[in-house]
């Protein structure tokens, strides 16, 4: 193959908005004649960003497939594109709305969009992964000394990642947003007041009810409030009382200074903007909360970067894919087989390093990054694994992974496990001795994988001394 144009799709469901993003992928395979394809994308450009629309609800947390459908369809002509035309598509939903009856609703009424969707429902700390990819923090992280934090602040919650040397570290978010208090532009009327909110305005004897006629000047004690515990959530300031009570899931480790910031989400674009004579123009307390934060300690404190996107972080370009083959040492059992649309969830070094009891700790946090209500999420987990391993190596990390991965266990998941040394077939053996009896398992080594990446694992060639992979990378634009 020599070099080959993917037309992408990439659509983000929010709990707020919804938009689309068309985009050109160039792809080539970089591989001598006789080894794996490694197919790499060389160049990407967006071709197309939708109109963005509320997304449309049948109530607060179930949407409305049928003008989701009319939307794309219509973005689609907008572009001067048919659907034959899209090779590959990601369609992300976030926030309030990523719940799985969504998903599943959605891919049905999608189906025959774009040849082969991903559908991915991102729970607070993955929504927090992905806005950051977007925001472009986890590049800057590469060559910044210190970790460095994205703050994603959409409608309803704020999202926080934060990346060192590249790699996700932390994750956390907060009920922070711009939509937490509705006001008619027309009227000035208040027309909805988020139930957090109607908390701290007993606690700080506010009156202000739904109904009333507001100014920027009542909002302010509010403001100031969503502004300190953004501020407390990455190291900064006196602890607000509210901290606690605006936490969505849980806030930063905050083990590490964080050095820098970058900022996205529909907020980061009212950071700029001079406030204009009509505060309530877009219906809510966006634009105030934005320069209540472009003012805060958050900028004088911290290095802040310019977010590579902003209200449009969270939108990807799509799946690409790279055929890789795992071969040389690898261990499994065949009636797992084939897997699709699986989710990677990786360690970083630093969980790697840890003795099996802290190892399993962070595989069982991180694994809540994949996690939606109650469910036990389906994922391959990533390691990085070691050049020459000792057996105590292989012991710990095979009792780190089992006892990180019990919930999955318990539920009857498969186990995945991707290695990116050549390590896998002694790693499988020890998990095989640690595992349930006839547990279905694979462990696979040299393919890499990042976070926000999904797999598909096919059935084993070569007399099954090789399985077939395909990794599906979520672009950001």
């Amino acid at each position: 193959m020599g070099k080959e144009k993917l037309l992408t799709v990439g659509i983000d469901l929010g709990t707020s908005t919804t938009q689309l993003v068309l985009s050109e992928l160039t792809v080539e395979n970089f591989a001598s004649a006789f080894s794996v394809p490694r197919i790499t994308i060389s160049d990407k450009k967006v071709i197309y960003r939708s109109d963005i629309i509320f997304t449309p609800l049948i109530d607060q947390t179930e949407i409305d497939d049928e003008p989701i459908k009319r939307f794309v369809s219509a973005q689609y002509q907008k572009a001067g594109i048919v659907k034959e035309d899209i090779q590959m598509g990601a369609v992300i939903i976030t926030g309030e709305t990523a719940r799985k009856s969504n998903s599943s609703k959605v891919l049905s009424a999608l189906s025959g969009y774009a040849g082969d969707f991903v559908v991915a429902t991102a729970g607070p700390d993955l929504e927090s992964i992905i806005a950051g990819k977007g925001a472009g923090t986890e590049g800057f992280s590469k060559t910044e000394n210190g970790a460095l934090a994205n703050i994603d602040i959409g409608g309803g919650t704020s999202n926080l990642a934060v990346f060192k040397d590249g790699e996700v570290i932390d994750t956390a978010c907060f009920d922070i947003g711009g939509r937490l208090i509705k006001i008619d532009p027309a009227t000035k009327k208040v027309t909805y007041i988020a139930p957090k909110i109607q908390e701290i305005l007993k606690v700080l004897n506010n009156p202000l009810r739904q109904g009333d006629v507001v100014d920027a000047k009542q909002l302010a004690p509010i403001i100031a409030v969503l502004v300190q515990v953004l501020e407390n959530s990455v190291g900064l300031g006196e602890k607000s009382p509210f901290y606690d009570l605006l936490i969505t899931n849980h806030g930063l480790r905050l083990d590490e200074a964080i050095t820098g910031l970058t900022f996205s989400g529909g907020v980061a674009d009212c950071l700029n903007e001079s406030l204009p004579a009509d505060v309530f123009r877009y219906g809510d307390i966006g634009l105030l909360l934005g320069q209540a934060l472009a003012q805060s300690a958050l900028f004088k404190e911290k290095k802040i970067f310019q977010s590579a996107e902003t209200i449009r972080a969270t939108v990807v370009g799509a799946g690409s894919h790279t055929a890789e083959i795992s071969g040389s040492t690898i261990a499994y059992t065949e009636q797992v087989l084939p897997i699709k649309n699986l989710p990677i969830l990786k360690l970083a070094h630093g969980d790697e390093v840890l003795p099996a009891s802290e190892m399993a700790q962070r595989i069982g946090e991180k694994l809540n990054w994949h996690r939606l209500e109650d469910d036990t999420p389906q994922i391959a987990l990533a390691i990085k694994g070691l050049k020459n391993p000792s057996f105590l190596d292989i012991q710990r990390y095979a009792e780190g992974i089992v006892k990180g991965l019990q919930d999955l266990i318990d539920q009857g998941n498969p186990l995945v496990v991707m290695v990116d040394q050549d390590m896998a077939k002694a790693l499988g053996h020890s998990l095989f001795a640690q595992l349930p009896p006839q547990y279905p398992f694979v462990c696979l080594d040299s393919v890499r994988v990042e976070n926000g990446d999904y797999i598909d694992i096919g059935m084993p060639v070569a007399d099954g001394a090789v399985l077939p992979v395909i990794v599906k990378t979520l672009v950001f634009n």
